[in-house]
């Protein structure tokens, strides 16, 4: 089994060949795996060159060809992984909260990147997020509350029965259900009180997709 630098190097000039179509320099691998002298990294090198998982091309300076990768990781390097996802699950991060958006009648949602929403890590990983806060009461039956604060994801296309953002001629934004419907693109509210509106779909554009939802008691 590689020892931890062994196997970080080796991870490393894998990577960097891959994207950049060339070895890494000595001082990026020396940043990479946390060594100050070029002499460990040379030392790290010919290890893994005498193990056969590197090769050293010829008439090239600085050359690289990874031959083969190890199957198993040193266990310090699962340890370390382990502790920085259970770090990243424990974290919160912030997320734009985009002001206010009526869930009865539409209006325009003000965009502040000057205010933040604090969500856990775990929540909006693989994808853009901001917030908004409900303002109205046509999704009450589906549990969506004035003064609630809704987590949307960024995405401009959705599936039926989706909750999403719709940002109706540009101008007006609103909370509902989506459905298509031929040309037509159906707004339905979660209120019997609320009527569902019809338009083309030509005027309505995604905006988001409804992620999860953040309620304060008083």
């Amino acid at each position: 089994m590689l020892t931890p630098k062994q196997y970080k190097l080796l991870i490393y000039i894998n990577k960097a060949i891959k994207e950049k179509g060339c070895c890494p320099s000595f001082d990026e691998m020396k940043e990479a795996v946390g060594l100050k002298s070029k002499s460990g990294i040379h030392a790290l090198i010919e290890a893994l060159v005498e193990r056969n998982f590197l090769r050293k091309l010829p008439h090239k300076a600085r050359a690289l060809e990874v031959v083969r990768m190890p199957k198993l990781k040193p266990s310090s390097v699962i340890d370390e992984e382990k502790k920085r996802d259970e770090a990243l699950l424990n974290a919160v991060v912030e997320v734009p909260l985009y002001g206010k958006i009526a869930a009865g009648t539409p209006i325009e949602a003000i965009a502040n990147e000057n205010d933040k929403f604090p969500v856990p890590y775990d929540m909006v990983r693989g994808g853009q997020y901001y917030a908004l806060t409900i303002e109205g009461d046509s999704m009450v039956d589906i549990g969506i509350m004035n003064g609630d604060t809704v987590i949307i994801k960024k995405t401009d296309t959705a599936r039926n029965g989706d909750i999403v953002v719709a940002l109706v001629d540009d101008c007006e934004a609103t909370l509902k259900q989506i459905k298509k419907d031929g040309s037509d693109v159906l707004l339905i509210p979660k209120n019997e009180n609320y009527e569902t509106r019809r338009l083309h779909a030509s005027r309505v554009k995604v905006q988001g997709i409804l992620s999860s939802l953040f309620r304060t008691y008083h």
